[in-house]
């Protein structure tokens, strides 16, 4: 009888036995940077062009340097170059280039510019790359074999200086992730040595802020900037830098955030031009050269230039965030660390380097100072050893013969034995010999250092001010405080304001009038069996917050709607919002100062009371995920100002009443909330009012003490009451 072919396994035997081994290999082998800042192909690139001689010779094609890699990293040419690419001077990705580069490797600031093919190109180290192998011979790191056992990999580089925080590195693993920015050298270098001396010391003072090859400038929050260097995480804002070209009328911008692109700037402000959103702006070009980024922006007559920048930072990828998150792996485990807890462990780390470093150096010194001990007893009689030479009838015994005549021991008399003849002489033997006490001085000092953390201390501190002397540059990325920059209340004094009305319709549609216009107009236009859901008292810059069936919520300035006339049909709202077209609106509410409660009540009976304050944010985000739980079909939603009665209304027609005090506060905004109907079997919530506008007479029959309640059957009587319109704005 044949097997089966599938077997049954525990799910908990399948994840441990397969996919925690692949998840472990994509962490420790793949994504996440180690102690010397760099991922393992990074180093195997690097390892194989230094093993090729490229640290100081000429640069050569960049395919052969890639199917050298392969030797070492069999992932394929194209992966390789790819991560050689980024290590480039002409890609620009780095602060600190680490390949010399000769052809087009693209721009880190363009999406669209694609770099040549290997075949083209051409690369060698860089010079700082020297201090990145430094004493790369001496023993100072560990090797591996490659994959296939046929030669030998390093398992880290023994950098100078704290490559791993000196330039960007991103990488993305299973259930965890690396983000980390870049640092100036010269400021790093320095932070280094205070952290050397005192683990716990401020590095605020000395070293600010992060550097990024595209300068830029960063929005300063001093104390913000100190969580993310105690913790390794958090955010900050960046923002492009401009000009104002008043012969030309147009704004040149040179420098850019790091986290975008040239492509996705023009895109955005060319969209907002076309949904009328920005009106200042004639025209926009990228005009970026040989020399450097440069993105024009015309303006047209009478533009205030710093007005119409102040307000593309608030729409367009001019200005934005970049998330730190300092993961990097500590002995093949992931850890995420501050900047002073990364610079304790690479200086652990440094210190094991030179200290294997000073430890083969007394080995190699020790060796030729034994070997010149032994060439001293063969000063004593030069004629000796000569004639213990001539007379050893086999070759073999010259050695043992030395070792007898003289007392010296193999690998003394091998030494002695090699010397040639022309050599034996006592001019060559005293030259020799004078180094003795030279040798034995350079080991006592190296041994001393040996047994001196601050001596140790002291070199690494000499290296890296090497390190930024040579290598170190002016910093890019200028700091702007806080308090400098125009805040959004400011930014909106743009928009005009005024009063106005907002209609939702089933159909999903929106108009927005302005109340001057309302007095004036007709009957209201829409589609067939459209039908008005919901009209809001508004403002020109109220925010809006639609929910979607999907549980998602959507942010909308009412600037952002065209203003409309009761004769047209309206927006579409999945249009203005950008939702999937499958989606569609279950709420809309102004979000005024984000006070109340939003209640949700499910078709399973339970209801929500969330905070509206859950679903304020500080960034400028159009779109939140989980704005609600969809577990059970939403029945409706309604905005509390404060607590009040409400009604429930089933299929199974009955209704109940309910003061939401009773109701407890959830913070999360995906909760189940609780129960609060008792429904009959294949009954559900058809509907939620607040109980004055339920429609229903004397709804104080269908009050209920305590939650969850089974309500009662409607009576005749209490239903065909007129209902009062309703809306779900938050302002007065």
């Amino acid at each position: 009888m044949k097997q089966p072919i599938i077997e049954e396994q525990q799910i908990t035997d399948t994840l441990e036995q397969n996919y925690m081994p692949y998840a472990m290999s994509v962490i420790i082998s793949r994504a996440i940077p180690e102690i010397d800042g760099f991922k393992p192909s990074h180093r195997k690139l690097l390892y194989t062009m230094y093993k090729m001689g490229l640290l100081s010779g000429n640069r050569t094609k960049s395919a052969n340097v890639v199917g050298q890699t392969m030797r070492l990293n069999p992932h394929g040419d194209q992966a390789i170059y790819e991560t050689m690419v980024r290590l480039t001077e002409g890609n620009g990705s780095l602060l600190l280039p680490l390949v010399d580069s000769k052809g087009n490797f693209g721009r880190q600031y363009s999406r669209d510019m694609a770099y040549a093919a290997s075949r083209y190109t051409e690369v060698k180290l860089s010079k700082v790359c020297s201090e990145i192998f430094r004493d790369m011979d001496k023993n100072t790191i560990d090797f591996v074999d490659n994959y296939d056992g046929t030669m030998k990999e390093p398992v880290l580089l023994p950098t100078t200086f704290p490559n791993v925080l000196a330039n960007p590195n991103q990488g993305i693993a299973v259930g965890m992730a690396s983000n980390i920015c870049s640092f100036n050298l010269c400021e790093l270098c320095e932070a280094t040595i205070l952290v050397m001396k005192d683990p716990e010391a401020d590095l605020l003072d000395v070293m600010p802020a992060p550097d990024f090859p595209f300068g830029g400038s960063i929005i300063y929050n001093r104390e913000e900037m100190r969580e993310i260097y105690k913790t390794g995480r958090g955010s900050f804002k960046m923002r492009a830098k401009y000009t104002y070209d008043k012969k030309q009328n147009c704004i040149d911008i040179h420098e850019i955030p790091y986290t975008t692109t040239v492509e996705a700037i023009v895109e955005k402000i060319v969209d907002l031009v076309k949904a009328n959103k920005i009106k200042e702006i004639s025209d926009i070009r990228d005009e970026t050269d040989k020399k450097g980024l440069k993105l024009t922006i015309d303006l047209k007559r009478g533009t205030d230039p710093d007005k119409l920048m102040a307000k593309l930072y608030r729409m367009t990828p001019l200005q934005d965030s970049f998330g730190c998150n300092f993961n990097i792996l500590v002995e093949a485990s992931p850890l995420v660390l501050g900047v002073n807890d990364i610079l304790c462990e690479w200086l652990r780390f440094r210190r094991s380097c030179v200290l294997r470093s000073v430890a083969f150096d007394i080995g190699k010194k020790s060796d030729k100072l034994h070997l010149l001990e032994g060439l001293r007893l063969i000063l004593l009689d030069i004629d000796k050893a000569v004639k213990i030479v001539r007379e050893t009838e086999d070759d073999a015994q010259v050695v043992p013969n030395l070792m007898a005549g003289f007392g010296i021991d193999e690998i003394q008399a091998e030494f002695v034995a090699e010397i040639k003849l022309r050599n034996l002489n006592k001019d060559y033997i005293l030259k020799h010999v004078d180094e003795i006490e030279k040798l034995k001085e350079e080991i006592a000092d190296l041994e001393n250092i040996q047994n001196s953390k601050a001596r140790v201390n002291k070199l690494i501190e000499k290296q890296l001010r090497e390190a930024a002397k040579k290598y170190g540059t002016i910093r890019r990325t200028d700091l702007i405080e806080e308090s400098d920059i125009i805040d959004d209340s400011k930014e909106e004094q743009t928009v005009e304001d005024y009063a106005l009305k907002l209609f939702r319709t089933k159909h999903n549609y929106i108009k927005k009038i302005s109340l001057v216009s309302l007095r004036t107009s007709g009957e209201q236009r829409l589609k067939e069996e459209d039908e008005i859901i919901q009209e809001i008292d508004a403002s020109n810059r109220s925010e809006l917050l639609f929910f979607s069936a999907s549980g998602d919520v959507y942010k909308l300035r009412a600037s952002d709607i065209p203003d409309g006339k009761a004769s047209q049909l309206g927006e579409f709202i999945p249009n203005l919002l950008g939702m999937a077209e499958k989606d569609e609106i279950v709420g809309m509410i102004l979000s005024g100062d984000y006070s109340g409660h939003l209640l949700f009540a499910f078709e399973n009976g339970k209801c929500a009371k969330i905070p509206l304050s859950s679903y304020a944010t500080k960034s400028n985000r159009k779109k939140l995920t989980g704005g609600f739980s969809t577990n059970s079909p939403l029945a409706g939603m309604l905005y509390l100002p404060e607590d009040a009665e409400i009604m429930l209304i089933s299929t199974a027609d009955k209704a109940l009443t309910v003061h939401t005090e009773k109701i407890p506060v959830k913070t999360t905004r995906s909760s189940q909330g609780v129960n609060v109907f008792t429904l009959r079997k294949n009954a559900t919530v058809k509907q939620v009012t607040l109980a004055s506008q339920s429609g229903i007479g004397n709804t104080s029959h269908y009050r209920s003490r305590n939650i969850p309640a089974a309500g009662s059957i409607i009576r005749d009587a209490d239903k065909g009451i007129e209902q009062i319109g309703f809306d779900f704005g938050t302002d007065e």
